[in-house]
């Protein structure tokens, strides 16, 4: 009778903090793709949101990543978030952080790490690497008018770097590069408050700027993280998700039965 408890409360465990998901620890995390694993054709988020990524051409996962596993985005290749579904309270409006480790090649053209284009068919975001060797980090209001658009930086093609644009409307836009802070502009306006023209990872909507190289911890938050938490997230990621592996997660669990 022993065991049949022991295994029913090992399994009890494991499914509600597995199932229990990120959103559940940090509500502003609405999209992360930590590029483990691929499942069906999509990349699956893993913020407890569900807004998972449709592989559209060839992207692949690769046992070079900055932390464990990395996708290869070829070139032309990227996620589809279905923009238009994505519920209005998930979108970023207020305040936001797009953040990313990549290591890119020098293809000679422009980077998009993510794109985003609001129904009235405002281009509203812009994470990039540019092919003059700045990075960009740019947002725009409902209507299409510009919040800031921000060139800063030097980027180190075929390297590892850490990208993070963040942004409160009551605040200033601030762009960190491994954790330093390169650029900061004012502000003072919401975002564009949908994606229903498409939201994607790796391409603009128009097929224009394509990502190309690796790409891994790729985040999207609905405030402004400091650069603490951009500093923590650098070197373990969210910090929400550390709990959440299958193997570590026996191990606790068999470790606290074992003292019953």
């Amino acid at each position: 009778m022993r065991w049949i408890l022991i295994a029913v409360a090992v399994a009890l465990l494991f499914t509600i903090n597995v199932n229990r998901g990120l959103a559940q620890e940090d509500p502003d995390l609405i999209v992360y793709f930590d590029y483990e694993a691929i499942d069906s054709g999509f990349v699956r988020d893993q913020s407890g949101y569900g807004h998972d990524g449709l592989i559209n051409g060839d992207i692949t996962i690769v046992d070079a990543g900055k932390r464990d596993k990395a996708a290869k985005f070829t070139q032309g290749s990227f996620l589809d978030l279905d923009g238009p579904n994505i519920p209005l309270e998930h979108i970023p409006v207020e305040a936001a952080t797009i953040a990313a480790w990549v290591k890119c090649e020098n293809t000679g053209g422009n980077h998009a790490i993510f794109n985003a284009r609001a129904s009235d068919s405002t281009w509203l975001v812009h994470p990039e690497l540019r092919s003059n060797g700045q990075f960009r980090w740019l947002l725009r209001a409902d209507g299409g008018a510009t919040i800031f658009d921000m060139k800063a930086g030097t980027v180190k093609w075929d390297t590892w770097l850490h990208y993070a644009g963040t942004y409160d409307s009551k605040g200033d836009a601030i762009l960190y590069i491994d954790g330093k802070e390169v650029g900061r502009m004012g502000g003072g306006a919401k975002i564009a408050k949908d994606w229903g023209m498409g939201a994607r990872v790796g391409y603009n909507i128009d097929n224009a700027r394509p990502f190309t190289g690796l790409m891994d911890d790729f985040t999207i938050y609905k405030r402004a993280l400091s650069q603490e938490e951009i500093l923590s997230q650098m070197e373990a990621g969210p910090v929400a998700f550390q709990a959440v592996s299958p193997t570590g997660l026996l191990t606790l669990t068999w470790g606290t039965l074992k003292t019953f």
